[in-house]
């Protein structure tokens, strides 16, 4: 049957972070009162060191596999982080929604909103972007064959591996049925490709590639659309991530940047789970959509809400692992080594001074990275929406980006959550301000060493 929206199946799957959410507040006998000591016990015992829980990757799990393509994000935002945060957050939080997107923002002082920008704290966007690659159907074959735009992702790499279709009604058009057990193909056999591409010698190109739903018999076009298929319709790749073989690995579609969501998330919880260690500051975290397209969902966040610090949370290479690559001299960052901060384009040194400051002081393993002009990440959304703001890029390395087996290490991952976490917890320490930004530029004719 259709779904009244897309996130009717994360029913189940709310319900289940509703619960771990709840279950994570309450671990350990910590209670609100005692949360900010459950926190300080926490770090004591450095958590990017050890395995992650069950129950919290369990929760990461969840987040990855919400269905939540390019602007179809509300499997995400609506059907499994709010209502995963809903119950641990103080009343004096509010959330945030937008009209043209799903994106969403949990604010910690939402009555600042109404001050002049020089009256308010200082005001820091904590944001992953929740759009996932979108590959959509094209044309519909006569023999059946459903033609689909692959996007972003590699075409070699998809062939085979399961797909889901979420096919719009037409009678009722905003109802969508997701259709599971086709296959992304190209060829359907090796006996069929030319000598050049089965020799390695040529490619196999993104206008090959169809979904396979093995219709047979008459009429096969009209089969496939009296179920409703039609042109448009979006496809997502089926594979939840697993843990890995090597410890603390795991692998699965969508860490892109299903990833940045989950950290995020995570530094809300820690935030609620305390909320008197940011009190001087205000924060915005931030599930935005469209980055996949261009990072329109951030820009015009950033531009509505004029943050005055952007934390952006995004996946960055594995470059240390990629094959073939040695020749371009990539920046060294490795996965397992931690997380990496972006140097360049319109990254703030002073903010990078901060981040690399409070991970020295906690142990947080952190790697450096060059972006040259463009950060590649929701970090430009502040530049990009006209706001002046101090930027940093966080990334959590990963292997095979854009293909159906993204690995990482769940180490970085919580790297990265804690390094949100302290960083928030040094700005309200300190009472950062604007100000503080605007003295703390860095002169290179002044020797400093």
């Amino acid at each position: 049957e259709y779904m009244g929206t897309l996130f009717l199946p994360m029913l189940g799957r709310a319900t289940r972070t509703l619960v771990a959410s709840a279950r994570r507040v309450m671990c350990a006998g910590a209670t609100r009162a005692a949360a900010s000591a459950t926190v300080d016990t926490a770090l004591l015992s450095k958590p990017w060191t050890e395995r992650m829980p069950d129950e919290q990757f369990q929760f990461m799990r969840d987040i990855l596999a919400a269905p939540s393509p390019v602007g179809l994000e509300a499997a995400m935002t609506e059907g499994v982080i709010r209502p995963s945060l809903q119950p641990v957050i103080p009343s004096s939080w509010a959330f945030r929604r937008f009209v043209g997107a799903s994106s969403l923002v949990l604010d910690t002082q939402p009555a600042a909103a109404a001050l002049p920008r020089a009256e308010r704290p200082l005001t820091v966007m904590v944001v992953g972007h929740s759009d996932k690659i979108r590959m959509q159907v094209r044309s519909i074959a006569d023999d059946g064959k459903i033609y689909i735009d692959t996007d972003s992702f590699l075409p070699l790499t998809l062939l085979g591996n399961e797909a889901i279709l979420f096919s719009e009604s037409r009678e009722r058009p905003g109802s969508y049925r997701a259709l599971r057990g086709g296959t992304v193909e190209a060829l359907g056999a090796i006996h069929f490709a030319p000598p050049a591409l089965r020799a390695g010698d040529r490619g196999v190109t993104k206008e090959q590639i169809y979904l396979e739903l093995l219709v047979h018999g008459p009429e096969r076009k009209k089969q496939v659309e009296a179920l409703g298929i039609r042109v448009g319709d979006t496809l997502l790749m089926d594979r939840p991530i697993k843990r890995g073989v090597w410890p603390n690995t795991f692998q699965g579609a969508y860490l892109d940047n299903g990833l940045g969501c989950f950290v995020t998330a995570e530094a809300a919880r820690l935030a609620a789970q305390a909320p008197a260690s940011i009190e001087n500051i205000r924060c915005l975290f931030t599930w935005a959509s469209y980055e996949e397209i261009g990072r329109f969902g951030s820009t015009v966040i950033a531009s509505e809400l004029r943050p005055d610090v952007v934390l952006a949370i995004d996946v960055n290479h594995d470059f240390h692992a990629a094959p073939g690559v040695s020749d371009k001299r990539f920046p060294p960052v490795e996965m397992g080594k931690g997380i990496s901060y972006s140097v360049g384009a319109v990254a703030s040194e002073s903010l990078n001074t901060m981040l690399q400051k409070v991970a020295a002081g906690h142990g947080l393993p952190v790697q450096r990275d060059v972006v040259g002009r463009d950060t590649g990440t929701d970090a430009m959304s502040a530049v990009l929406g006209g706001v002046d703001a101090a930027v940093a890029s966080i990334g959590v390395p990963v292997r095979n980006m854009h293909t159906i087996s993204e690995a990482a290490h769940t180490g970085d991952v919580l790297a990265a959550v804690h390094a949100v976490s302290l960083t928030l917890r040094h700005m309200s320490a300190n009472r950062v301000t604007r100000q503080t930004f605007e003295e703390a530029h860095p002169r290179l004719s002044e020797k400093r060493m």
